[in-house]
């Protein structure tokens, strides 16, 4: 009886540690199992829900288990693998029945995980048979119960009309990003910016003698040409030609604007798009930033208009002057392209990142359920919001790709919160397309390495026509 209630203990234990991962971390480091990978029926081989950091987490967590047990670290971590191998089995059974990622169902998501850890661990503990069989009969119905009773504390929506607050913070963080300081000592009110950027990073790299460098390649720009296919995109849509411009911080870098005029030329466009941040800090003075957009929009050739959001180095009193300066802005709104005879929603909304005052339901309240429709906004943190509005496409930025990254492009941090997978390029999430772009721009400390800005040109289509390279 006592092996019984140990090998129960493991499993409840190892059915236990993925979603509390999910819980402690958010959407960090969730990158699912499968890569979003297809079997040969076209449908997903796992599902967005196994995550490497599940299995992970699992795998660890069985093997400290060991003491419980009472048996070695190898053995655990044996039956830990078999407990995650189960998990995938009734995942991979349950993609091929057509039910949906995250779908509880009764037996299916409980047997196979059971089964496999608690016949050998009852092989290895010279468990009598009976004991083995009641754990797995204890195990199914309990787990089940538990997963159901999880999803409706923590995932059930809010009750109509539930009450949103702007928190204080997001008042702080508002006096302190965009009052116009009266004295060289308000800059302390953002130091943690400062000592950061001016002092750790700009220190670093002036020690290792590649500050220079680094300015040079953030001046370097990749005009990145890309082939989105949406089959339920209007037919008068076919080949609509979109320009994403993010994370500008014109007044970071000298010449900033006339690289990226070069790089356009006389190219025009149909939709121009920018993800917000035209401000070099998030705190200190706007002119110079205001200055240079307003010698950068009026040659920016765009049939249907250029449309922004905010980022979280923008202020919400900055709209007047960017829509003076040919920028209409979207803040947690939508509006409708029209072309022959066709409908395109574009939905644009408040930064998600710092002061998250994004409000989806808000900006989607005038878009009809069947419209097809591309999100805008500052950073991919929005991405489940988006979703279940049922966006098509969702274009961002925000993480500059890395900035300073790896010699494989692997970026150090991103400063984000959504997935890294979601950190650079195309991306998916429900059906939805996204991509995140590189910025053009650098912040915090003027600097790139193995990441290049980036002015992303999108033509959308309804199926594919010959493949569009990159332009170095």
């Amino acid at each position: 009886m006592i092996a019984a209630i140990k090998i129960l203990c493991f499993l409840f234990w190892g059915n236990l540690l993925p979603p509390l991962t999910s819980l402690v971390l958010g959407d960090r480091f969730a990158r699912p199992l499968d890569h979003g990978c297809t079997w040969f029926d076209h449908k997903p081989l796992f599902g967005p829900h196994k995550t490497i950091r599940g299995i992970i987490a699992s795998l660890i967590g069985g093997a400290l288990a060991f003491p419980l047990l009472d048996v070695s670290w190898q053995t655990a971590t044996f039956a830990a693998t078999l407990l995650m191998a189960g998990d995938l089995l009734s995942s991979f059974i349950k993609r091929r029945l057509g039910l949906a990622s995250g779908e509880s169902v009764f037996g299916l998501d409980q047997i196979f995980e059971a089964l496999l850890p608690t016949l050998y661990l009852g092989e290895r503990m010279q468990a009598p048979l009976w004991s083995t069989l009641l754990a797995l009969v204890i195990f199914v119905p309990v787990a089940h119960a538990g997963a159901r009773f999880w999803k409706y504390v923590l995932f059930r929506p809010p009750m109509e009309n539930y009450p949103r607050f702007v928190r204080s913070t997001v008042r702080l963080r508002e006096w302190r990003a965009c009052h116009q300081p009266l004295a060289r000592w308000h800059v302390l009110f953002n130091l943690s910016s400062l000592i950061y950027n001016r002092v750790l990073v700009s220190s670093v790299f002036r020690f290792l003698g590649r500050y220079q460098q680094g300015m040079a390649n953030a001046l370097k720009h990749e005009l990145t040409e890309h082939e989105i296919i949406c089959p339920t995109l209007p037919k008068p849509f076919e080949n609509f030609t979109i320009l994403l411009l993010t994370d500008l911080h014109l007044d970071g870098l000298p010449g900033l604007a006339d690289q990226v005029l070069s790089r356009l030329g006389r190219r025009s466009f149909d939709l121009c798009l920018i993800g917000g941040d035209i401000r070099m800090e998030t705190y200190g003075p706007i002119a110079p930033s205001l200055r240079e957009l307003r010698r950068l929009l009026p040659h920016i050739r765009s049939k249907h208009g250029i449309f922004g959001v905010l980022g979280n180095h923008d202020c919400i009193e900055l709209v007047p002057d960017f829509e003076e300066a040919g920028m209409l802005m979207l803040v947690n709104d939508a509006t409708r392209i029209e072309r022959n005879g066709g409908i395109l929603w574009l939905v644009g909304i408040d930064d998600p990142n710092y002061y998250k005052t994004h409000d989806a339901d808000k900006a989607f309240a005038a878009v009809p359920p069947d419209a097809f429709s591309i999100l805008l906004a500052h950073s991919p943190e929005a991405y489940k919001e988006a979703a279940h509005h049922r966006a098509d496409l969702y274009f961002c930025g925000h993480t500059h790709g890395g900035q300073i990254c790896l010699g494989s492009g692997t970026p150090l941090f991103t400063n984000s919160r959504a997935p890294r997978y979601t950190a650079r390029g195309f991306w998916q999430y429900q059906g939805m397309q996204g991509f995140t772009s590189r910025g053009v721009g650098a912040s915090g400390a003027p600097l790139r390495f193995n990441c290049p800005g980036e002015i992303a040109v999108f033509t959308l289509r309804t199926a594919p026509s010959q493949p569009v390279k990159d332009t170095p």
